[in-house]
Parts: structure tokens; C-alpha cells; sequence
């Protein structure tokens, strides 16, 4: 992609969605001072994709490399960030590195679960994405996307029970009882 290229994806993919990304990072960093250096850096992680015209969603990308730098920075600085308690993972101690079974098979999972994405309808997906990955409440869903809070919660409906039925039909997880038969 030339710079010309890139110049011209960057200001129709990307920019339009500055303010959302600036008000996203207010709301859920507050704790850091300037969100014009984190917005930079994001711009500037952006940049380095080697072919950004492929990305199916540059806008989900984008709020993704801003938490992901967000998340560095409190790092760098050894600042917890805040974060909902449902955004807490529980790692395992140290001393128990995973093996490479576990390793591939984590890695085979978040495959799945891309390609399950992937096949939901786009403004489903972005539902999806927002409350899953970035932790949004379905309200917040609703006044980020401008859709309804009931819209909200029949695309995540449809989005769980799609992602499921990927699951199911590729052995991934074994089907609910109620649609098991009894033999």
C-alpha cells in the first residue's frame, strides 16, 4: 500500500472515529493525564500494519490497540489500571508455566472464537465486541451505537446462541441437553 494509500484509509477508516475513541478512553482510563499521547501512540501502532486495507474492521481495531496501549502504558508507569471485576482474569502462579498442549490448544480456541465472530452479522459482531471485549454495559452499547437497549440485547442473544451453534457444529462443545437425544 502505498503512503498515498494508506494516507487516504487512514483519514476515511480512522479519523472519523477520533472523538468516540477520545470519550472511550476518558471513560474507561480516567486515571490517565493526557489522552492526546495515547491516541498518538495508537495512531502510530496503527501505521506499523503492514497492510491495513485488509482489516475487516478498522474501527474495532482501533478501539483494541488504543486499550492495548492504554494497558502498556500502565504498565510502563506500574499504575493498576481500573478496571470492572469482570474484566479481572485469574492467572495462574507463576511457577506453572502452560505447556505447549495448552498453549495450542488456548491459541486453537481464540481461532474458533475469531472465525465464530466473524461469521455474525457485522452490527452484531460490533454488539458483541463491545460488551465482551471491552466490557461496554448494554446501555452504554446503545448510546455508543445509537441503537435501541432492546436491539442491544437481541443482537447479543443472537450472537451467543450463533457462536454456540458454530461451537456445537464443529465438535467444539458437546450440544445442550435439550437438543441431545435420548437413546
Amino acid at each position: 500500500m502505498s503512503s498515498a494509500e494508506r494516507a487516504r484509509w487512514f483519514s476515511e477508516h480512522v479519523q472519523p472515529h477520533e472523538p468516540a475513541l477520545r470519550a472511550y478512553l476518558s471513560k474507561r482510563f480516567p486515571a490517565l493525564p493526557d489522552h492526546d499521547d495515547l491516541v498518538q501512540e495508537t495512531y502510530s501502532r496503527l501505521l506499523r500494519v503492514s497492510d491495513p486495507g485488509r482489516l475487516a474492521h478498522p474501527k474495532a481495531f482501533l478501539f483494541t490497540t488504543a486499550r492495548n496501549a492504554a494497558i502498556d502504558l500502565f504498565r510502563r508507569r506500574n499504575v493498576q489500571p481500573l478496571e470492572n471485576i469482570d474484566d479481572v482474569i485469574e492467572l495462574p502462579p507463576l511457577d506453572e508455566a502452560p505447556g505447549v498442549v495448552d498453549s495450542l490448544e488456548r491459541r486453537q480456541r481464540g481461532e474458533a472464537l475469531a472465525e465464530a465472530l466473524r461469521s455474525l452479522p457485522e452490527r452484531c459482531r460490533e454488539v458483541m465486541l463491545l460488551r465482551y471485549l471491552d466490557g461496554c454495559s448494554g446501555k452504554e452499547i446503545s448510546e455508543r451505537l445509537n441503537i435501541s437497549l432492546g436491539t442491544v440485547k437481541g443482537h447479543l442473544l443472537k450472537g451467543v446462541r450463533d457462536c454456540a451453534r458454530f461451537f456445537e457444529a464443529r465438535g467444539l462443545v458437546d450440544a445442550p441437553p435439550e437438543s441431545k437425544e435420548i437413546s
